[in-house]
């Protein structure tokens, strides 16, 4: 089902361009080199929205990419750039940040806990929470099945 919900999401933000903002594809140089920097390795359909999007929006859903390569000097909707910021508290590093909920959740990718396909499941973390108080509920098998792409399938 998360392969079908990405494609179906994917097309859905071909077919509406007029409310689609994203950087566009990102070099595979630049995904190596964000991967490096956050010591995991993209897979799957998130590593597709990558080159093929990169990062931005679809209406008011933010989906967190690669914009560049100062991951030091960015703002949202960079992944890499919000997830080295969250770090310096207490997201722990297995953690990807995909996308800001609003209520103060986050969606992350959880790189420690895999789906059957050896991809990471998406989880909400709290920020400011200790981490022995910390949900980490699994919201979606993997990023094809998230929240977010489900969202932005439902218009059509």
């Amino acid at each position: 089902m998360s392969l079908l919900t990405y494609e179906k999401a994917k097309r859905n933000i071909f077919q509406n361009e007029e409310i689609a903002d994203f950087v566009g594809e990102r070099s595979n140089e630049l995904i190596k080199l964000a991967e490096k920097t956050l010591e995991v390795t993209f897979s799957g359909s998130y590593l597709d929205f990558i080159k093929t999007f990169g990062a931005g929006n679809f209406g008011s859903q933010e989906i967190f990419g690669i914009i560049n390569s100062d991951f030091e000097n960015s703002s949202v909707p960079d992944a890499i750039w919000y997830t080295l910021s969250e770090r310096k508290y207490n997201l722990p590093k297995s953690l990807i940040v995909i996308h800001e909920c609003g209520n103060g959740q986050l969606f992350c990718l959880d790189h420690n806990e895999l789906n059957d396909d050896r991809k990471p499941k998406v989880v909400v973390f709290m920020p400011g929470l200790a981490l022995k108080y910390q949900p980490f509920e699994i919201v979606a098998s993997d990023f094809g099945d998230n929240v977010v792409n489900k969202e932005i399938f439902a218009g059509n």
